[in-house]
């Protein structure tokens, strides 16, 4: 358990009220979505949604070595996969757009992703979009006192593997709470009754990423977007939660 906060009741009550806020801007950008909006236009939205209701938006000034991230959203289309940055693109019919957002509210962090279609898409891509969301819960559903965290792990390839859909393996859900990514880390493969042992307070984010191709990646020059080698689509779903003794509760859901 080295490194791993336990939350207490006061700091968990923070968490929630911080993914609230994470839940309802990711519910009002569904809304938001649809041909000829651009990238840039979701985060302008966002960040206004967020900063009306008290809340900080908490990848702005993110930073990764020399890298500091300047916008409120990730917007990831099609074969992104995570850290798509909003630009001057417009989405257009039958693409798929990633939505990934973080807020911060008295010192402590919510952090959730959706995956929405932009009007009509194919159904292979409904599929991906409905087997990555199913195997976030999957996921969240082994978040049990006593088990371990590879028991989240497994779950989430399973799931994602027999729809004959790859797991991506390069990024991993994380522990959340006064930092945006605490430890442990969760990976969304693995073999079963590995690593930490799930205690009461712990509290995570559970995000798969599930490509309808093959599961490797690629960073493109922008040093920040991650894009499926082989071109194909990505589908990416978060949620934070909280483990207690009664069983998992999402904290980024209405």
């Amino acid at each position: 358990m080295s490194g791993i906060e336990l939350k207490s009741p006061d700091e968990i009550e923070k968490m929630s009220r911080a993914s609230r806020v994470v839940a309802e801007v990711l519910d009002a950008l569904r809304h938001q979505v649809r041909p000829g909006v651009t990238t840039a236009e979701l985060d302008r939205f966002a960040e206004k949604f967020i900063v009306e209701r008290g809340g900080i938006p908490a990848f702005k000034g993110y930073q990764v070595r020399d890298q500091v991230y300047r916008h409120t959203l990730c917007v990831s289309v099609n074969e992104a996969v995570v850290h798509g940055i909003p630009s001057g693109r417009a989405l257009k019919e039958g693409d798929i757009v990633g939505l990934d957002v973080g807020v911060v509210v008295e010192g402590y962090y919510g952090d959730a992703a959706i995956t929405v279609p932009v009007g009509a898409i194919t159904e292979q891509a409904r599929r991906l979009l409905q087997i990555t969301e199913e195997s976030l819960h999957k996921g969240i559903a082994q978040a049990v006192v006593g088990n371990r965290i590879s028991d989240i792990s497994h779950a989430v390839q399973v799931h994602a593997e027999a729809a004959s859909f790859s797991v991506v393996t390069d990024f991993v859900g994380h522990g959340i709470g006064r930092k945006l990514h605490e430890e442990p880390q969760v990976p969304n493969y693995g073999e079963p009754g590995k690593g930490p042992r799930l205690k009461s307070g712990m509290t995570l984010a559970i995000e798969p990423m599930v490509n309808m191709g093959r599961p490797e990646t690629a960073h493109l020059s922008d040093g920040w977007t991650a894009v499926t080698q082989d071109g194909s689509l990505s589908a990416h779903f978060e949620h934070t939660i909280v483990v207690t003794e009664a069983g998992p509760k999402i904290l980024t859901r209405l």
